[in-house]
């Protein structure tokens, strides 16, 4: 006679605890073969009787929690043996359908594979808070090597040199500027390209939005809106006051003025 399993239900502790040391057999297993039948459900169907699921969790916190306790180990996997079917799906009216965070240097989320993504196609044409992707920084960004180590500091204004690596600028009107190095001030690249990890001689290099950068306004005031080129001094901007040489070598535009002096103001970027 086989052993006996159910649920019990306790005042306290686990309503359903199951533990397995054979590594080819999981704790729990539920399958759903049938069109009317769950596998296995602690708590109401979400999805109603019409729509069985293999496993259902409910909680006032966490309905399904998985934990991997050894290096390349999954806290919840999973995977469907059809074409069109979903490995994991996430279903949310107001709050977050599916969230990653990252408590270390690791990464929320990972897709190996095309990312489809098609926005809330039923909202309203007036609801300006729906969007396909929302990214919370400022920049796009394309990392390059770096001709020499150490000068990759964020908001440096960068030259291509004859090798394609990139440099700080260093004169005036320098049609080989490629951009802006991101992450200075409060502006962080929301979009990384070519990213290659582990490898210190590279550098983000703003190419489309807003970038704090070093800007030299002892050539001339700076006002909002000003076109900005390369100056004399290195790795800064200053205004464009030749049109006729600014073409080709123009970085962006300011979005804040600086009567004088050195330093950092937010910057549009805008190659031209």
């Amino acid at each position: 006679m086989g052993e006996r399993s159910g649920i019990s239900f306790v005042p306290e502790g686990n309503v359903v605890f199951a533990k397995s040391d054979n590594p080819n057999s999981p704790a729990v297993s539920g399958v759903n073969d049938s069109t009317k039948a769950n596998g296995f459900l602690a708590g109401p169907n979400p999805l109603g009787a019409s729509q069985p699921v293999g496993a259902c969790g409910q909680s006032t916190s966490i309905g399904v929690f998985g934990f991997g306790t050894a290096d390349n180990s999954t806290g919840v996997h999973g995977n469907t043996a059809f074409g069109k079917g979903t490995g994991v799906w996430g279903n949310s009216t107001d709050g977050t359908a599916v969230l990653g965070t990252c408590n270390g240097a690791g990464l929320a989320g990972r897709f190996e594979g095309n990312v489809h993504v098609t926005g809330k196609i039923d909202a309203p044409q007036s609801t300006i808070t729906c969007f396909d992707v929302a990214i919370a920084s400022a920049d796009c960004a394309e990392e390059f090597d770096l001709t020499c180590s150490g000068s990759g500091e964020p908001g440096t204004v960068m030259c291509l040199d004859d090798d394609g690596a990139v440099r700080p600028s260093t004169s005036p009107y320098d049609r080989k500027v490629a951009g802006v190095i991101s992450g200075a001030g409060d502006y962080k690249p929301g979009i990384v390209l070519d990213r290659q990890n582990g490898r210190s001689d590279r550098a983000p290099l703003a190419l489309v939005g807003k970038v704090y950068c070093k800007v030299d306004a002892n050539y001339a005031p700076i006002e909002i809106g000003d076109l900005l080129t390369t100056s004399a001094t290195a790795g800064h901007a200053m205004k464009a006051l030749d049109s006729t040489k600014a073409f080709g070598a123009v970085i962006g535009k300011a979005l804040r003025p600086m009567e004088g002096g050195q330093g950092l103001i937010p910057v549009l970027i805008a190659l031209q």
